[in-house]
């Protein structure tokens, strides 16, 4: 039996990843999976190459967020965002935390996949496939001179 991860970072510092885990606990060439040993990094996990935005700060620069795309950012709390902008000019953020485990749901192409459990979403936020139980949120942002803000304008 052959099972393909999505590609998605896995960043939760001290944590294994799953292939990692079924590794050393020898199952990997046994072929079997233990719902004790695949709940290793059950926390939320945020991508570390994202800085929190200063307070105030700009969550990212419009020119950064790709048309009909998606990157992964912090409010000035640290929370992880996502930021989309599915056409020119609009921008929608989304809460970043998976909705079944907590962990940080990051962007793949044109999907937001969960790297714990498999979750996958779509850049609207709603629930494709996996074991979320609903949406991501969306987050309050506005644009002003190129860059994203935090909260209403």
């Amino acid at each position: 039996m052959s099972v393909t991860a999505p590609s998605v970072p896995h960043s939760c510092d001290g944590c294994l990843d799953r292939r990692e885990v079924l590794v050393r606990a020898g199952l990997v060439t046994m072929g079997v999976a233990a719902a004790g040993v695949l709940a290793a990094c059950g926390g939320a996990d945020t991508p570390s190459d994202v800085a929190p935005a200063a307070s105030g700060g700009a969550l990212a620069q419009v020119a950064d967020i790709p048309v009909g795309g998606a990157i992964s950012a912090k409010d000035a709390d640290g929370n992880p965002l996502i930021l989309v902008q599915p056409e020119e000019g609009t921008i929608v953020a989304l809460s970043a935390v998976c909705t079944h485990q907590q962990c940080t749901v990051a962007p793949d192409e044109d999907e937001l996949v969960c790297p714990c459990h498999g979750s996958v979403y779509d850049l609207t936020g709603a629930n494709v496939s996996g074991p979320a139980p609903s949406p991501l949120p969306e987050v309050d942002v506005h644009v002003s001179n190129g860059a994203v803000l935090a909260g209403k304008a």
